[in-house]
């Protein structure tokens, strides 16, 4: 397993990309929308990503709604997701074409919020 990316919830996207370009030397790398929400990656110069995550309506403004989930890379999302001792399920596995994934969410101990991501294939 490996970290892929960690998604923050943010109220600008396109802010947020600026300012971690220009503040910290990060690269916008790709993103996609899931209905009213606006994913955009940037990238540090090994290729960690953080995922900023504008949801139209929502104005994240407490600790609790700005950080959303740590995202792992899994070879199998079906047999990490049986495996796994979670403390919850969020979602289980599905495919998000959008994002070209089979991911699922569950929550460790202290409830934060873990994605299992595996590639799609093409």
């Amino acid at each position: 397993m490996a970290i892929l990316h960690t998604c923050l919830n943010v109220t600008d996207a396109e802010r947020a990309v600026e300012w971690y370009e220009t503040n910290l030397g990060f690269e916008e790398s790709w993103g996609f929308e899931s209905g009213d929400t606006t994913n955009l990656y940037v990238a540090d110069e090994d290729g960690v990503e953080l995922q900023l995550s504008e949801t139209e309506g929502v104005e994240p403004d407490t600790a609790g709604d700005l950080w959303d989930h740590l995202a792992v890379g899994v070879e199998d999302v079906d047999a990490a997701f049986a495996e796994v001792d979670h403390h919850g399920v969020v979602q289980e596995p599905s495919d998000q074409p959008a994002a070209g994934a089979r991911t699922a969410f569950v929550k460790d101990p202290d409830g934060h919020v873990v994605e299992l991501i595996e590639p799609l294939e093409d």
